[in-house]
């Protein structure tokens, strides 16, 4: 088994050809993929894709870069859209402050709303965090504090510190294809203490494809060459990193349990 666990088949290099990305993930042994939601009006088509797709799942939720652009998501409209069987998740959100396409308050109102939507509806939050470490970990103590939710850090680039404060709060740290860049020195340093049992893997397609199809446009399918250089890393066998990582995601997205 192996999952990608964040991915955006709805995005553009990937819905033009979808089908075909997907029968090339499914023959590189993927055995489920989450779609990943970053703005409102992706909504109803993500939801679509893993209506027709059994091996497709959802999320809802509002990127940071577009916190601006959607005042009007409130709790009870994020409780509202998760109820769909297929949506497994919230987010993703979180805090981006190396772009500041949005107001700094405003993504911090907006990652606080989806955590309480989180802790409401009992799904898990998918948090992207770059370059707000000190923001983003104390909003995720102090809502954990508030009561407790689940939830993964994905795309993880931060600090082992942070790292530590986010398992520290039972939250689970994806790695992408960014873990087998030459310059990625400190996260393979860090990738390779963290813990199996919070690990998983993820290709955040279609960007950040990782070695050996840098410059290609990524595809759920690359997700077996970050898997394979992070056994290797790790000294683990890749198999069973597979088979743990698939498990940790579905023990933390349990809604897509089979």
């Amino acid at each position: 088994m192996l999952v990608d666990s964040h991915c955006h088949l709805n995005y553009k290099g990937l819905i033009e050809e979808q089908g075909a990305v997907l029968d090339r993930a499914r023959e590189s042994g993927v055995t489920a993929m989450l779609n990943i939601s970053t703005r409102e009006s992706e909504w109803r088509d993500i939801v679509a894709t893993a209506e027709r797709e059994s091996d497709v799942w959802s999320s809802i939720g509002i990127h940071p870069h577009e916190a601006d652009a959607h005042p009007d998501i409130d709790l009870a409209k994020l409780v509202k859209e998760v109820e769909h069987e297929r949506v497994i998740a919230i987010g993703e959100t979180g805090l981006d402050y190396y772009y500041d396409h949005s107001d700094r308050d405003r993504q911090r109102q907006s990652f606080r709303t989806h955590i309480h939507a989180a802790r409401e509806t009992g799904l898990p939050i998918i948090v992207h965090t770059r370059d707000a470490e000190d923001d983003t970990a104390a909003i995720m103590a102090e809502e954990m504090e508030q009561g407790a939710y689940t939830g993964v850090i994905h795309c993880f680039t931060a600090s082992e510190d942070f790292a530590h404060k986010a398992l520290d709060l039972g939250l689970y740290i994806s790695i992408s294809g960014i873990v087998t860049f030459k310059n990625a020195k400190d996260l393979q340093a860090t990738a390779a203490k963290l813990p199996m049992d919070r690990l998983l893997v993820e290709t955040d397609a279609p960007f950040l494809a990782p070695v050996p199809h840098r410059g290609k446009t990524g595809e759920p399918a690359f997700v077996a060459d970050t898997a394979k250089f992070l056994a290797e890393l790790r000294g683990e066998d890749y198999s069973e990193l597979c088979e743990i990582t698939a498990e940790n995601f579905y023990r933390l997205f349990n809604k897509a349990r089979p």
